[in-house]
């Protein structure tokens, strides 16, 4: 399983990293029994050494976003927020949504049959892609009434898997649906694994297609 998380100028950081610790860490442990488990990495649109968090870490790239027809587009794509209520025109999801270039990557991705999960207001960038229209999804608390506005069918909970699209709401939610990705690929106990090494409390408020 390979997973590329998608970073940006003002993306928030747990929304980015603490998925790819839990990703890492299955992956890890999957790979004790199969060395193919795959690999997760931070990558951008474009060719760049780092990004700035939006509480000022800065983040070291491993590569560029592969086009949607490429050989190498991962098996799930991670978008995260950050901004989006604050409207931060400099570096933000809301930056990024006037911009355009990410939802329309995302867009692009989407249409071609790329996995997509978003944490907290990154469900905002799908929705400004038009990813969102007609699914069901969440996001962050302060964005719910744009999501919905946006076309999105809201759903409570906090974890919506809509099949090809996932999303969680509020920043820590992004821990609960890693981990519940996790689960899917790899089992029960590799989930649980990774939660123990992590000491969090795994939340099971996921809302499943037709659920």
């Amino acid at each position: 399983m390979n997973v590329d998380v998608l970073l940006y100028d003002g993306f928030d950081e747990l929304d980015g990293i603490g998925p790819y610790e839990v990703f890492d860490y299955a992956l890890g442990y999957a790979a004790e029994g199969d060395d193919r488990a795959g690999r997760v990495r931070y990558v951008s649109l474009d060719e760049r050494e780092s990004v700035t968090a939006s509480h000022g870490t800065r983040v070291g790239v491993d590569g560029v976003l592969p086009e949607p027809d490429a050989v190498d587009i991962p098996d799930l794509l991670v978008v995260p927020g950050g901004g989006w209520n604050a409207r931060d025109e400099e570096a933000s999801a809301w930056a990024e949504a006037q911009k355009g270039d990410v939802p329309l990557a995302l867009a692009d991705h989407h249409a071609a049959g790329t996995r997509i999960a978003s944490v907290c207001t990154g469900s905002m960038l799908l929705a400004e892609g038009g990813v969102t229209d007609g699914r069901r999804a969440v996001t962050h608390a302060g964005a719910i009434d744009e999501l919905r506005e946006s076309g999105a069918e809201v759903v409570d909970a906090r974890v919506v898997d809509d099949g090809d699209l996932l999303s969680a709401g509020g920043v820590t939610s992004g821990i609960d649906l890693a981990l519940y990705v996790v689960e899917r690929e790899f089992g029960r106990e590799v989930a649980d694994r990774v939660a123990t090494v992590i000491e969090y409390e795994r939340r099971y408020e996921v809302a499943g297609r037709g659920a």
